[in-house]
């Protein structure tokens, strides 16, 4: 499919969700009950991991603790991969990982705090960004969200599914916090899943990965697509960035999530280079209509897309960037949480 065959069923997709409508498929009536059965044998052969989650929370960056300016917060949301679901230690779950790294970058402390749900669909994030506003005088400086792979097993409709995300992160960003997604990841990948139903997975996870990105910074926020960025290594080094029930990522593929999504976290908190904030036109960086730069984000690893320009020929308009990963921090001293008080 071409992008700008992506870009129109994104653009179909988040107009949906935006005004109410709910029949939009990601595929076609005849091929759900293909899908279904893919999906009950995949299940089969999944699940031999732990279901454990490290509780991550806390304090990380205690070199910069003697700081003049008080810890940044930073929050995470969404389903088991932004839980950390498959790794045994809390320092290597995706959010351990972007707190010890924003600390670095930021040189100050930062406090998580994850209220992500292994098994969570994006309806989920009601309940969740409640937790997250219940102390107004607590507001995260940044939230990260991770969902979509399991409204997509699931089969949510894709609009319900980009407008319970829009409306999160909406009443985030009306709280005062950035927000960062990390889009659906890649099914395809998923060593269980056969063919027919890889293609489908991947086809609709790009679908959902580009409407998600349209909903997000529709409402203020930027995305980073995970499923393409981590799709060539998985299907390269299965068993290393894959857990061992060989669905949910691995320490290395979490770390590999995580190196993309920092970035644009800093970015998001003023913290990168301002040299790297201008397009690079020799990366095919530049100023899309915020469709079309979804539908290229969803097929280009590790892009970025930001709300831009308000108005264009053609509806809002929103900025692509291709960050440049750096490896993360690896002292001790920021990747060991301390309670919070």
């Amino acid at each position: 499919m071409s992008s700008l065959s992506r870009a129109r069923v994104a653009r179909r997709i988040a107009a949906g969700a935006a005004y109410g409508g709910g029949g939009i498929g990601l595929v076609g009536a005849a091929a759900v009950g293909v899908v279904l059965a893919e999906v009950r044998l995949a299940k089969r052969q999944v699940g031999n991991g732990s279901a454990y989650a490290p509780r991550a929370d806390g304090l990380y960056g205690h070199a910069y603790a003697g700081a003049d300016e008080p810890p940044l917060r930073l929050t995470v949301l969404g389903d088991s991969t932004a839980a950390g679901q498959g790794v045994h230690r809390a320092r290597q779950t995706p959010g351990a990982l972007l707190a010890a790294g924003l600390a670095a970058v930021a040189e100050r402390p930062v406090e998580l705090s994850n209220v992500a749900l292994p098994g969570a669909q994006s309806d989920d994030l009601d309940r969740q960004v409640a937790l997250t506003l219940a102390d107004p005088a607590r507001v995260p400086d940044v939230c990260v969200i991770m969902i979509g792979a399991n409204d997509v097993t699931h089969r949510m409709p894709p609009t319900r599914s980009v407008r319970h995300l829009a409306s999160a992160v909406r009443r985030l960003r009306t709280a005062g916090a950035e927000v960062v997604v990390g889009t659906c990841p890649d099914l395809g990948t998923i060593e269980p899943v056969q063919q027919p139903l890889r293609w489908l997975a991947r086809r609709v996870s790009r679908q959902l990965a580009a409407a998600q990105t349209i909903g997000t910074v529709e409402q203020g926020g930027r995305t980073v697509s995970l499923g393409d960025l981590l799709s060539p290594e998985f299907e390269e080094n299965p068993r290393e960035l894959f857990g061992p029930d060989n669905y949910h990522p691995s320490a290395e593929g979490y770390a590999t999530a995580a190196m993309a999504v920092l970035p644009t976290v800093c970015a998001a908190l003023g913290l990168w280079p301002a040299d790297e904030e201008r397009p690079d036109v020799s990366r095919r960086e530049g100023f899309l209509p915020v469709a079309r730069a979804a539908a290229e984000a969803a097929s280009e690893p590790g892009t970025e897309v930001t709300a831009a320009m308000p108005t264009g020929p053609r509806g809002p308009w929103a900025l692509l960037k291709r960050r440049r990963r750096r490896r993360l921090p690896t002292t001790d001293t920021t990747t060991t949480p301390a309670p919070l008080n």
